[in-house]
């Protein structure tokens, strides 16, 4: 709705009424906002922050540092001073100027604050300049800390870093221009969408502050997503197995099974058939298999990697065989379940079992020596934090990680899109990928521990084995021929992480191949696109950095390269296989219905 202005520009009585109107319609929605605060799933404090003995620790050295080297900490603090000083006195004489024009702005770009008024309007500008002042001086004063652990440090500049992303001035009506605009504009029409897009949200995660980034209503399974054609084909508590629709007339023998995360929807390698990896696989001539996992309930609380192991993956490899008449099959695993996919690996060589005639692992980690960015999450206060979760919920609750996941990236993933939609009234786009990322799956309570206690905290699978289904389980038993996709900006699984887990499998037929990008687009890469280029070395004896620096740079996607790498172990060409033949019982078309079920709800 347009504003109304009288002469002059400014608004009509007519606007200002409509203006008030509309804000009057926040008391309607009080209620609502008051009735899911007090309802609101609760849970635990300290996944919220860092107990305050980092602050505490923080604290002491920075005195410390004060008493040692006060010359340092006093020219840092000088300088911040003089250029707030210097920033205040140049607003001021551009202001006296009478021509309401902004200082020079000396700040990097940052993509917050693309309005112009940012650079042209003294008020704004000058909030801005400040905001990044002040940011420099608070990150500046992390990095001068000293008498920290490095794992400590990198905590504390990482929740400071939270605290600067949370004060930006764009974060805040009264110093955010886009957002006044829109509400002048709107006559106050765009606060009240906004409010009612946050407490719409605050509902769907039962009080829990999760901003959505995509429009759910946009979407449903099985019609404009995951619409590849298949058939659920076995079903037991823990995983649907999708067989689906070949789309030539001969495909391999070597049948090919697809393990997802659990911690997410399969149907990311199947969002439409531009993007879909299943549609293209199949193109290609495979007869291809996909778990769907369950997304467990309280009642889970008791199922642990075991149970994923025994009664996902060993089921299904079973199912493939039995369906196929195949002793053997290829085996793909992504992120935790490429994870998962090593305990299989060496379980089923304890065993003396030849089932599985290679692997391929997507973004995999087996060796957590090094934490990355997720090591401010992987303390002892925090993981205390999570089993007492668990405990007392019987899961691990999906919103739990998303907001985890989300914080890595709050500017992406948590603060610009609480603008737009809070704000600015925005609906949510209509994206498929971020509607897959804001549909998670819970963790069951003692799964979710033994993985992060036992593989992400302890990192024992790569340092001695890890013991599990009653046998001892070591990376160096991996030896089937193994081809693993790591991602270049990966934040969830670093490529050199992915690496040196490769290097410890005892196979002596690894290939490893680096892509562009990052967790998900870089494996969700179509040839079609002609986006992503992709590394490749066969010196797997070099550390990550030598590796890389050798490795040849393909354009396009790696897709046809593992294709070429499987094709090579898939066998002879047969008729294809339709789901279903030889009397095999159907229990309904995919994508099934584990996946149609709700983390929340």
């Amino acid at each position: 709705m347009a504003t109304d202005t009288s002469q002059g520009g400014e608004p009509s009585a007519a606007s200002m009424e409509r203006m008030k109107e509309n804000l009057n319609k926040v008391e309607a929605l009080r209620a609502r906002l008051t009735n899911v605060l007090a309802t609101r799933n609760t849970h635990q404090a300290a996944l919220d922050a860092p107990n305050q003995e980092l602050f505490h620790k923080a604290a002491k050295a920075y005195m410390q540092e004060a008493m040692t080297n006060p010359a340092k900490l006093i020219e840092h603090q000088l300088g911040f001073w003089t250029k707030s000083v210097t920033h205040f006195v140049e607003a001021q004489q551009a202001l006296a100027k009478g021509t309401l024009t902004a200082p020079e702005d000396r700040t990097p770009t940052d993509r917050r604050f693309a309005n112009p008024l940012w650079e042209k309007h003294p008020y704004f500008n000058f909030v801005k300049q400040q905001y990044m002042m002040n940011a420099e001086a608070l990150a500046q004063a992390v990095e001068d800390v000293e008498d920290m652990e490095p794992r400590e440090k990198q905590r504390l500049a990482y929740f400071s870093r939270q605290i600067i992303d949370m004060m930006s001035p764009t974060n805040f009506l009264a110093t955010n221009p886009d957002a006044l605009q829109r509400a002048v504009d709107t006559d106050g029409e765009s606060l009240i969408k906004g409010l009612e897009n946050l407490i719409s949200d605050l509902e769907a995660n039962k009080g829990e502050m999760i901003v959505r980034l995509a429009d759910e209503s946009a979407f449903q399974l099985g019609e404009n997503i995951a619409t590849t054609p298949g058939k659920v084909v076995f079903r037991n508590r823990m995983f649907e197995l999708i067989q689906y629709t070949p789309t030539t007339e001969q495909v391999h023998a070597t049948p090919l099974v697809v393990f997802p995360p659990w911690i997410n929807k399969y149907y990311i390698l199947d969002l439409k058939a531009q993007n879909s990896f299943v549609k293209w696989v199949l193109d290609q001539g495979y007869t291809l298999f996909m778990v769907s996992w369950i997304n467990p309930d309280a009642t889970y609380r008791d199922t642990g990697m075991d149970d994923y192991v025994l009664e996902g993956y060993l089921a299904a490899f079973d199912e493939v065989k039995a369906i196929t008449g195949e002793k053997e099959l290829n085996a793909v695993g992504y992120c935790i379940a490429g994870t998962t996919l090593s305990l299989t690996l060496s379980l089923l060589k304890q065993r003396g079992d030849t089932t599985v005639k290679s692997a391929t692992f997507f973004t995999a980690l087996t060796d957590f020596s090094d934490q990355g960015e997720f090591r401010p999450f992987l303390t002892d206060d925090f993981i205390d934090g999570i089993e007492a979760e668990t405990q007392d919920k019987g899961i691990l609750p999906s919103i739990v990680m998303a907001r985890t996941f989300s914080f890595l990236r709050s500017n992406d993933l948590v603060y610009g899109p609480a603008v737009k939609s809070y704000m600015m009234g925005e609906t949510p786009p209509a994206f498929d990928l971020l509607y897959w990322n804001g549909d998670g799956a819970n963790l069951p309570a003692k799964m979710a521990m033994q993985y992060l206690r036992g593989l992400c905290q302890n990192n024992e699978l790569a340092e001695g084995g890890y013991d599990l289904c009653d046998a001892h389980l070591v990376l160096e038993e991996v030896d089937v021929p193994i081809c693993a996709i790591a991602c270049e900006t990966d934040h969830i699984a670093p490529w050199k992480d992915s690496f040196r887990g490769i290097k410890k499998m005892g196979s002596t037929d690894k290939t490893f191949i680096m892509t562009q990008s990052g967790h998900i687009a870089g494996i969700v890469n179509p040839p079609s696109k002609g986006k992503y280029g992709h590394y490749t070395n066969v010196d797997l004896s070099l550390d990550h950095e030598n590796w890389l620096a050798g490795a040849e740079f393909t354009e396009g996607s790696w897709w046809p390269r593992w294709e070429t790498w499987l094709n090579n172990r898939s066998g002879d060409m047969i008729p294809a296989r339709i789901p279903g033949e030889g009397g095999r019982k159907i229990l309904c078309d995919a994508p099934g219905t584990y996946v149609a079920v709700k983390a929340r709800g």
